[in-house]
């Protein structure tokens, strides 16, 4: 049975892919604050990657571990720098095994989505640009990668500390006014979609870079909008805002997505929609 590290184990997707992947692998699951001494990992550092993968020698890693906190990227680049680029140029050194990186459409500007794999990459913030050097990096080396761009990762789990969906679905509840913007486009992406396709891509061995998103372009406050309509809460404490309106240290690219013509063409993969991964996980809570 082949190994998979998986860093950022602990994460919504990370949970998600371990539960994809763990029938037909060995899963050597690793998080920054992991309970558990010998599943800690500090992938920017050096010395702690070279002391695991000393200790583990995994047949493919799975690179979810980032510093997704696009403002808190802008406020500290150096380590946005050190988790994002820095943490793939270690966990890549030496190397041999199939390297799977997960980007974002935060490479891009945001001023023409949604985006293709061929489009033009350019990152207008901190957080876009440190996974646009790792995607660099792999693409200039000779490492067997797979980078998959993503964006609006979401799930709804006990464990899920920030997830959209959770955060929406537990305000409505609780009867509060949420404001959501209007101006941010996107095809938000159910993690155990996601999970699907990444369990896919390990077990065909399939390389490159790849786009996958659930399928549905909308703005953030039509994906809280349909959240409520699905799990049956009031729509009318929504309230649509600006980007402009809040006090954000880093810019977002704003008309963005993420287009899946390849993996449908290539692949023969079709992604649900975001209405069919919403009542997925609405009928599995049974709330």
């Amino acid at each position: 049975m082949k190994s998979i590290l998986i860093t950022g184990a602990f994460g919504q997707l990370g949970l998600a892919c371990s539960n994809a992947l763990q029938t037909k692998f060995r899963l050597i699951k690793t998080g920054l604050n992991a309970n558990s001494v010998t599943n800690r990992l500090d992938i920017s550092s050096k010395k702690s990657v070279e002391s695991f993968l000393g200790q583990h020698t995994p047949d493919i890693i799975l690179n979810l571990a980032a510093m997704t906190d696009v403002d808190g990227c802008e406020r500290d680049p150096g380590g946005a720098n050190r988790i994002n680029f820095e943490g793939v140029v270690n966990l890549c050194e030496g190397f041999k095994g199939h390297f799977i990186q997960l980007s974002t459409d935060y490479v891009f500007n945001g001023l023409k989505g949604p985006y293709l794999e061929e489009h033009p990459t350019d990152a207008i913030c901190v957080y876009g640009q440190s996974k646009l050097d790792a995607e660099k990096f792999l693409i200039n080396s000779k490492i067997n990668h797979t980078i998959i761009r993503a964006n609006v990762l979401y799930s709804y789990s006990p464990d899920t500390k920030a997830s959209f969906l959770k955060w929406v679905v537990e305000s409505l509840k609780d009867s509060k006014g949420i404001n959501v913007v209007r101006d941010q486009w996107n095809n938000p992406t159910s993690t155990n979609s996601l999970a699907q396709f990444i369990n896919w891509v390990v077990l065909s061995e399939t390389y490159g870079l790849y786009h996958y998103a659930d399928t549905g372009i909308m703005s953030r406050f039509e994906f809280a909008q349909l959240i409520a309509e699905v799990f049956g809460l009031d729509s009318d404490l929504i309230k649509p805002i600006l980007t402009s309106e809040l006090d954000q240290a880093a810019s977002r690219p704003l008309k963005s997505g993420l287009r899946t013509q390849k993996i449908q063409n290539q692949l023969s993969i079709v992604p649900p929609t975001v209405q069919a991964s919403l009542i997925e996980i609405y009928n599995s809570l049974k709330l």
